[in-house]
């Protein structure tokens, strides 16, 4: 078998482990591990075997034959609040992902991808690009205004792969990638929020629109990302004249429900528009902290938009007798992980 090294440093940071940690697994030296993931050395039959029943995949997982893709791109919410081992474990679950989707995609017909550009540069603090932008993709993805009702059914029905982490990377929050040839969107699990979620959905959007050669991780660059979000969920256009001038709490909730976007989310669009002044959003702010509504917003809880594409994919090829255990296979990923990144109904 020949032995593609940077597999075996996709399955070393899948499982979210140092060189060190596995060394000690497999009974070796991290500057053997070194090595091997270097390719100045090829590990021999067994060894191969030890590395594979430590990092939980079968041996073939490090044969060589298929073309690396790169995450280098990859838009993480913030760089400081994750480690380094926990963004590679994110984008290592993105890796394989890639491998499934172009597994599947031999099959099955997937929708093309058909997302805008609009690019908005890094050194835009305060100017009009990421509202354009997100004009622009609502034209383009939208057949009416208001409330966007399904934001990751949208991406999906646009050719963009939507995926929730497996809890192991719980830590890192939602990230998009802009690989070729689909854009990539994933989602934390640990934060179960529906309004949040959306937000996230349509923040992510924004980067792959306007930021394919922006530098991931940037203050600028997300703030940009979060006025697109906003103006695509909530239009100026559509939403300015429900927005409340002073804290109504029921109205707020009535809106909350119609877009589909948190009360939070509201009170600081009333802000950013000018409709609610600075004195009154601090206080509406206040108010929402001591009741406890920062972490929790009154009303009923909705389950998570769920990402539907793929699992579609692998009913299909199933009825066609391509079961499970045969898309992992094709795809030279664990049946485990699979089942991780693409859930039944």
């Amino acid at each position: 078998m020949l032995f593609d090294c940077e597999r075996l440093t996709l399955a070393r940071r899948l499982r979210g482990m140092r060189k060190n940690q596995l060394a000690d697994t497999v009974g070796t030296t991290p500057k053997a591990i070194g090595r091997y993931e270097a390719g100045v050395h090829h590990p021999d039959e067994m060894t191969m075997k030890r590395l594979a029943i430590a990092l939980g995949v079968p041996v073939v997982f490090f044969q060589s034959g298929r073309s690396p893709v790169s995450m280098d791109g990859a838009h993480f919410r913030s760089l400081r609040s994750t480690s380094q081992i926990e963004r590679d474990q994110a984008l290592a679950y993105g890796r394989i992902a890639t491998d499934i989707v172009a597994a599947l995609e031999d099959l099955v017909d997937f929708p093309e991808v058909d997302l805008p550009e609009y690019p908005v540069s890094p050194d835009e603090i305060a100017g009009p690009g990421p509202i354009e932008a997100a004009r622009l993709t609502r034209k383009a993805l939208l057949e009416q205004p208001g409330p966007v009702p399904h934001v990751v059914r949208l991406l999906e029905t646009h050719g963009v792969i939507v995926l929730v982490l497996p809890q192991a990377a719980e830590r890192v929050d939602a990230f998009s990638v802009g690989i070729h040839p689909r854009p990539m969107v994933f989602f934390n699990p640990a934060k179960g929020d529906y309004w949040r979620n959306r937000f996230d959905a349509a923040h992510e959007l924004g980067h792959l629109v306007m930021h394919a050669d922006a530098e991931p991780g940037e203050k600028v660059v997300e703030d940009q990302a979060h006025r697109f979000a906003a103006e695509f969920l909530m239009p100026e256009q559509d939403i300015a004249a429900e927005l409340p001038a002073a804290p109504d709490w029921d109205r707020l909730a009535h809106l909350k429900t119609t877009w589909g976007v948190s009360m939070a989310a509201l009170l600081y669009r009333a802000r950013t528009l000018g409709i609610m002044k600075e004195p009154a959003y601090r206080n509406a702010m206040s108010t929402m902290s001591s009741r406890g509504w920062r972490r929790q917003e009154p009303g009923p809880v909705k389950p998570l938009e769920q990402p539907t594409m793929l699992t579609r994919a692998i009913e299909i090829v199933g009825q066609a007798g391509t079961d499970r255990d045969r898309v992992a296979e094709r795809a030279r990923v664990p049946r485990a992980d699979l089942d991780l990144l693409v859930s039944r109904r």
